[in-house]
């Protein structure tokens, strides 16, 4: 069995951050639609801002906070990470 490298640990634990985005932003959808308590925005944009590709891909794919100003940050912390990532492989 070989140990994992640094670069495999980062990139697992990247997909993790982003499915947990995407199940956090799903919840609150899930709850908004229910009348429940919800997710804080302030959170919302926190968990964004490590996860922005499971974040955004919630907010697409089941119209979540897609009207809110604020929110339009998303897409920019998914341009800042698709940017620092092609940095980190050159």
């Amino acid at each position: 069995m070989t140990a994992l490298s640094l670069p495999d640990i980062f990139l697992a634990v990247y997909a993790i951050f982003n499915s947990i985005a995407f199940l956090i932003f799903a919840n609150d959808k899930r709850k908004a639609r229910n009348n429940a308590w919800r997710t804080p925005e302030n959170l919302l944009l926190l968990v964004a801002a490590f996860g922005p590709f499971g974040a955004y891909a919630a907010m697409l794919i089941f119209r979540h906070k897609t009207r809110k100003l604020k929110f339009y940050l998303v897409p920019v912390f998914l341009i800042a990470h698709v940017v620092a990532i092609i940095y980190l492989l050159r």
